[in-house]
């Protein structure tokens, strides 16, 4: 299936994107719908659940085959991929487990979005100083911006691949062959990246990104990358039967954990949402993230202008192409935006209502490839 084919076949962009049929849908950086396959193929996994051990009914065997997906996606190992859920969690197991000395310190942008903030403010407790990243404009962090308040103690830099609000698209590989030359950590939030535009893993260090964004997949069924030299040094932050040796489940009197990934998944996974994730991920792989990037960007290309035209203010309007994504924020001086957001909802057109630091009400536009010009032009002509 390619692009060209969904754009062109509306019965096959119906069939493989029901929403489509009840609605615009332009909110994916919010939480996506599913399409048909990702829910045909829990479907199918959970009626056969009906009749047996889950565990035995397919993810068991399949599960390495997930796991090659996902290093696909991101071009990394398949050794370097642990399914732990939530972004918020697997954030939080790297948080949790790196092994900080007191005076150390981290490096963070305070108006990211709180699963990529509070897992490292609370490293104070443990005498870890926090260091916020300042900005020219809301979310557009540069290289120089987090070079700015390192120095000789700082052990880890944590970023998202790009705002939730403004769209603003860090340079990943830039910054981090930057952290990589001062031998500092870098941690990336990738939920709105992944799916959407090429995040591979080359500089990173560690990477964690729920599907239920961007990858069209189910809530709570993410990715936590680990780069396999830091897999002995990460710590995990929590112990079970599936990430310690335990020959036929009995406790043995040491602590042995997976030499992979593998040893942050301390127990039984998410089956159903996993199995829904391998569908995703083979879709998106199908189409591939390239043609998707580029049709993103087309889109972006297009609607700016045409929201400007219509006095709207666009949040990184300007934003050059390669920091540009598929998240574009608008606000109009006077309007009542939770009015509008709500008028929208009311012609079946699905977007987010999203408020910066200052309380100021933005309207959030994120289509994805499947969505087409002539949806967006109904967008605009109610707008």
């Amino acid at each position: 299936m390619t692009i060209a084919e969904l754009q062109s076949n509306e019965a096959l962009r119906l069939q493989e994107f029901p929403v489509a049929k009840e609605k615009v849908f332009l909110a994916h950086a919010g939480v996506c719908p599913l399409p048909r396959r990702v829910a045909e193929k829990i479907r199918e996994y959970a009626s056969a659940c009906t009749l047996g051990d889950q565990e035995t009914l397919g993810p068991a065997f399949q599960m390495e085959r997930t796991r090659a997906l996902a290093a696909r996606l991101l071009n990394a190992k398949s050794e370097e991929i642990a399914f732990v859920g939530p972004t918020s969690l697997g954030l939080s197991y790297v948080a949790a487990g790196m092994q900080f000395k007191r005076h150390d310190n981290v490096v963070i942008y305070l108006d990211d979005y709180p699963s990529n903030v509070y897992p490292w403010m609370a490293l104070t407790n443990r005498g870890v100083q926090v260091r916020f990243i300042t900005t020219r404009d809301l979310g557009c962090v540069t290289p120089i911006d987090v070079e700015r308040q390192m120095d000789e103690n700082t052990r880890l830099v944590a970023l998202a691949s790009c705002h939730f609000l403004t769209g603003w698209r860090i340079d990943l590989q830039g910054i981090g062959k930057m952290l990589r030359r001062r031998q500092v950590w870098f941690c990336v939030d990738g939920i709105q990246t992944v799916g959407a535009f090429p995040t591979t893993v080359e500089n990173i260090d560690f990477l964690a990104a729920d599907s239920h964004k961007w990858m069209l997949g189910p809530c709570a069924a993410g990715l936590l990358y680990v780069r396999k030299e830091l897999q002995d040094y990460l710590r995990p932050a929590m112990y079970g039967w599936n990430n310690v040796h335990c020959p036929d489940f009995i406790t043995q009197e040491k602590i042995v954990l997976r030499d992979d990934a593998r040893r942050y998944e301390a127990g039984s996974t998410n089956l159903l949402g996993l199995v829904g994730l391998h569908a995703a991920m083979e879709l998106l792989l199908e189409v591939g993230i390239d043609n998707i990037s580029a049709e993103l960007l087309r889109k972006r290309a297009w609607l700016v202008p045409v929201l400007r035209e219509k006095g709207y203010q666009v949040l990184c309007g300007d934003v050059p192409e390669p920091r540009a994504s598929g998240i574009i924020s608008c606000l109009k001086p006077g309007a009542n935006m939770e009015e509008l957001h709500q008028r929208l909802l009311g012609k079946n057109i699905a977007a987010s209502l999203r408020s910066d630091r200052a309380g100021n009400k933005y309207l959030r536009l994120s289509a994805h490839f499947y969505t087409t010009d002539a949806e967006l032009n109904r967008l605009v002509e109610l707008l």
